[in-house]
Parts: C-alpha cells; sequence; structure tokens
C-alpha cells in the first residue's frame, strides 16, 4: 500500500467513525415526556414491558394490598427566559484611541435585564392488574 493509499484509507475510517456515533445518538434519543406522548402511548390492556419500552422506566413503584402494581412518572421541566439591554457611551471598555472620554475612562451607560423562569410538572400514574396489565392511568400537569 502506497503512503497515499494508506493516508486515503485512514481518512475514510476516521470519518465513519464520528458519523456511525452521531447515528446511533440520534436514533436512541428519548422522546421528550409529555401529556401527548403519555395520552399516545398508553391504552387499557398494555404489559408492563410495552409501557416500559414506550415511556421509560417509572420513577417511583408501589405495591397494593391486594398485589397490584401502580407505577408513577414525575417529570419536572424548568425554563428561563432573559432579555436585556445595554448602553453606554464612551466607557474604558469600549473606547478608542481617538477617543478622550474612553482614554481616561468617563462614560455613562444604562443596563435592564429582565428574567421570566417557569416550571412545569407532569405526574402520571398507572395501575395495573394482578395479571401486570394497564387497568388505569390518570395524570395531573401544571405550569407555574
Amino acid at each position: 500500500m502506497t503512503g497515499r493509499a494508506g493516508v486515503a484509507l485512514l481518512a475514510l475510517v476516521l470519518a465513519a467513525v464520528p458519523a456511525a456515533a452521531v447515528e446511533r445518538e440520534t436514533s436512541e434519543t428519548p422522546k421528550a415526556f409529555t401529556l401527548g406522548l403519555v395520552q399516545k402511548a398508553l391504552r387499557p390492556g398494555l404489559s408492563q414491558a410495552g409501557v416500559a419500552e414506550r415511556l421509560g422506566s417509572p420513577n417511583i413503584v408501589t405495591r397494593e394490598a391486594d398485589g397490584r402494581e401502580a407505577w408513577v412518572y414525575d417529570k419536572v421541566s424548568s425554563e428561563r427566559e432573559t432579555s436585556g439591554e445595554s448602553v453606554g457611551v464612551g466607557s474604558a471598555a469600549s473606547g478608542s484611541a481617538g477617543s478622550v472620554f474612553g482614554l481616561l475612562g468617563i462614560g455613562a451607560g444604562k443596563r435592564s435585564e429582565k428574567a421570566r423562569s417557569s416550571q412545569r410538572t407532569l405526574t402520571v400514574v398507572i395501575r395495573f392488574s394482578a395479571a401486570g396489565l394497564v387497568e388505569t392511568f390518570t395524570w395531573h400537569d401544571s405550569r407555574f
């Protein structure tokens, strides 16, 4: 194998490895846990394995007195939105050699920033029959 062919082969292999890693990441990326996903995924009679495949592992598993299980999914998401405004005239940080005010560090400025944050919770409770099949499911969705 010539040096040029070896370099070309090495470049091809190195290009293929990251592409395969990216493909694997995107195909295994979980879907966002939303009320729509829950409503679409669950139905009475679905097995516990089917629920786990569609929604993932529950946060809490409880067993009732008669031996039936209940699974609880409790998800919280936070959003933060900020917007800001800044005005400066002749400050040392923005001054140039041609600006006397910038060289002297004399200036004026105004800065205002607004922030808004919210949290959203989604709690889903799934009750299974003694045979391990979905009997009922309820949810509570809130935003504050």
